[in-house]
């Protein structure tokens, strides 16, 4: 159901999908869903978390990979960013571009996953930049949080951008300003 809810959330978005077509996408019948969520904001909610725990799964392997500057490993998680949420049918990766805004609103549970995900994509882009300061692959004007946490509204905001123009210059030109606030 989970990942149903992902695919076509990240296309549609939250409102716009009923659980009724999820359960007809995953072939599970209506009374499974009520026996392990309570109502579509909890779905919501576990949505999320399932969404976080896997896409900062996959960011700690770009991160973590060996051979490679801290400053390598942060462009190329960027890199990652670009060909994953620039496409127009994202299959599920750019969730947190999708619904962030319009689940804010809707729900407190799902905007504190939706925070603690981010927080949590912010403390690796963090703790990288740190690596990147230590190993002189990078260097910054501030303090590796704010940076860090400038540097992620920037690619969110670039991403929702690229989907209004339909174009990657926006990704392209925060791919720049990125090279540019890393000194690379």
């Amino acid at each position: 159901m989970i990942d149903s809810a992902q695919r076509i959330m990240a296309r549609k978005g939250y409102s716009a999908v009923g659980i009724n077509e999820v359960l007809a996408d995953a072939g599970v019948p209506k009374g499974s869903f009520y026996h392990y969520f309570a109502s579509k904001d909890a779905f919501g909610e576990a949505l999320l978390r399932s969404y976080f725990e896997d896409y900062l799964a996959e960011m700690d392997g770009i991160l973590g990979s060996s051979g490679q500057s801290a400053g390598e490993r942060l462009m190329a998680y960027w890199e990652q960013w670009r060909q994953t949420q620039s496409l127009e049918e994202c299959q599920g990766k750019c969730l947190a571009v999708k619904l962030g805004a319009e689940v804010s609103d809707l729900s407190e549970a799902m905007r504190l996953a939706l925070k603690e995900g981010t927080d949590a994509v912010v403390d690796r882009i963090e703790r990288t930049i740190a690596g990147g300061l230590e190993d002189g692959s990078l260097s910054i004007d501030g303090e590796p949080r704010a940076v860090a946490q400038a540097l992620y509204d920037m690619w969110l905001g670039a991403s929702v951008m690229a989907k209004i123009h339909r174009s990657l210059g926006p990704l392209d030109t925060v791919t720049a300003m990125t090279r540019g606030i890393l000194h690379l």
